[in-house]
């Protein structure tokens, strides 16, 4: 079922790819929805299939809503877990309490999850043995770093990726035993790495894992963390699911990749504009799913929409609880007819560069770059003059002030400036001919929005505008009405 490297050619055309191709999907299954497992088994995992065509499908799951937020920290709040409280330990009582308080929330889940008292059972021993041998990893780790030789620090990012790995195996585990008990020949494949003392770079853990599974007869269902050589953490945190998951359908060779999500990839946060105004957007390509995860919105990381690109894969993102619906498509197909797709916008930092005597001089842009790089700031978007560079940025304040210090003292002429502001963004696959630019402008003045400013780099995929911070949903919502709604009523009366 494991396309060879020589199979995966950049030479080999998309014909003899698809061609090649097996009939099965790879699946992922997200956090949250993951929280509502039992009602999955009414819609995407079983609903109406039966006998073959409960199989040739592969689902990648991320941990239940909640746990890796404990295992780790808080992703929005920076609310320490266990990792960030064993890191700053004086004592082991604050992250042991917190790994009991993990296992706790696990058997809370257990709970809920199965009505057979055995099922519970095998499910809480799973937890049992996973949270105590972390437990016990830890205690030695700690108790063999109070020796000067040995150095805490160089161990952090392989117990990050440890507990990180608890949350996935956890749930897979979960979702393989409940699917069992509904007469399922569900196995669970494990990529984590528990208690394995080889070390195989990522693809050689996806093929030795799946080696043996037989598509036609077996569900697999699968960690979303895969422990291997390379660290998935150390390039991408908190998005590794989402480059095994694409790692995965590469490899076998997928008809296609699909992501589950709780709601439609839609032409603006629904939550924002109201869910009766926006649309569903249906079909794109994945050079619109980059300009999404640039804004933050993410349909998938980059990284793994790389992979899915290049093994000529297509990805649906599709509303888990809604299973007739087929949701959007993305691949890389031309753009049909030419549209506005999405409205969206985030937050951001300009970091502005002010130098008189910058004109004509070289390095300035490297230099802020590799201070921008260094304090790992992600760059949104940049624009230039002849003596002053803006970079819009996301990131904490205190990486934000880090990188102006050393600004500061690299052009102690220059003067340095930041300031919070929103940036929006018309996104489509083809954007060109319509007067996005002026039509924006159009519909922002009308709402009482003057911009900072405006830029389309003449690719015709997105136009972006910097507006005040407190603008920000005003201006998509602007935007929205102009390119979606008034455009879906024109059509309507058309009709």
């Amino acid at each position: 079922m494991i396309l060879r490297p020589e199979e995966k050619s950049a030479a080999v055309d998309r014909g003899a790819q698809a061609d090649r191709r097996a009939g099965h999907t790879v699946e992922k299954i997200g956090g949250t929805s993951m929280s509502r497992a039992r009602e999955l088994v009414e819609t995407i995992l079983i609903g109406k299939r039966s006998a073959a065509a409960l199989y040739q499908r592969v689902f990648v799951v991320s941990a239940f809503g909640g746990i890796t937020d404990k295992l780790l920290e808080h992703k929005k709040s920076g609310e320490p877990g266990v990792y960030a409280m064993f890191a700053h330990a004086d004592n082991e009582h604050g992250w042991m309490d917190a790994l009991s308080d993990v296992s706790r929330a696990m058997r809370d889940i257990n709970a809920g999850m199965f009505d057979d008292a055995g099922d519970r059972q095998a499910a809480d021993d799973f937890v049992r043995e996973r949270i105590e041998g972390a437990r016990g990893c830890l205690i030695d780790l700690q108790r063999l770093c109070s020796y000067g030789h040995f150095q805490l620090g160089e161990h952090m990012q392989t117990i990050r990726e440890m507990l990180s790995a608890l949350g996935e195996a956890h749930s897979a585990n979960n979702l393989a035993l409940l699917l069992r008990r509904y007469g399922i020949n569900a196995r669970l494949v494990d990529l984590t790495g528990w208690r394995d003392e080889t070390q195989p770079d990522l693809e050689e853990r996806i093929r030795g894992a799946f080696a043996e599974v037989d598509f036609s007869r077996e569900l697999p269902i699968v960690t979303g963390y895969a422990q291997c050589r390379e660290g998935l953490m150390r390039e991408f945190d908190r998005g590794y699911s989402e480059v095994t998951f694409a790692t995965i359908a590469a490899l076998t060779g997928a008809r296609e990749a699909i992501i589950h999500k709780e709601f439609h990839l839609s032409s603006a946060d629904p939550r924002l504009v109201g869910a009766e105004k926006v649309r569903k957007i249906g079909r794109t390509n994945y050079d619109v799913a980059d300009q999404l995860s640039n804004m933050g919105m993410e349909a998938i990381h980059p990284k793994a929409a790389k992979k899915l690109r290049q093994a000529g894969v297509p990805l649906r993102v599709a509303n888990a609880f809604e299973p007739h619906d087929p949701g959007t498509l993305i691949d890389a197909e031309p753009a049909g007819a030419p549209g506005v797709q999405m409205v969206t916008g985030l937050p951001v930092t300009s970091l502005e560069l002010f130098e008189q005597d910058m004109v004509g001089v070289k390095g300035y842009d490297a230099a802020i770059l590799d201070m921008l790089t260094r304090h790992r700031v992600r760059i949104i978007s940049k624009v230039s003059n002849a003596n002053s560079i803006v970079h819009h940025v996301e990131a904490p304040l205190k990486a934000i002030r880090r990188v102006e210090r050393d600004l500061a003292a690299l052009y102690p002429a220059a003067r340095i400036t930041t300031r919070r502001a929103g940036m929006v963004s018309v996104i489509g696959r083809d954007l060109k001919g319509l007067s996005i630019m002026l039509r924006s402008l159009t519909a922002l003045s009308q709402a009482g929005i003057e911009p900072i400013s405006a830029q389309e780099t003449g690719r015709g995929v997105d136009v972006q505008f910097i507006v005040a911070i407190e603008e920000r949903e005003k201006a998509v919502k602007a935007l929205h009405h102009c390119f979606v709604e008034t455009a879906e009523s024109q059509l309507a009366e058309a009709a």
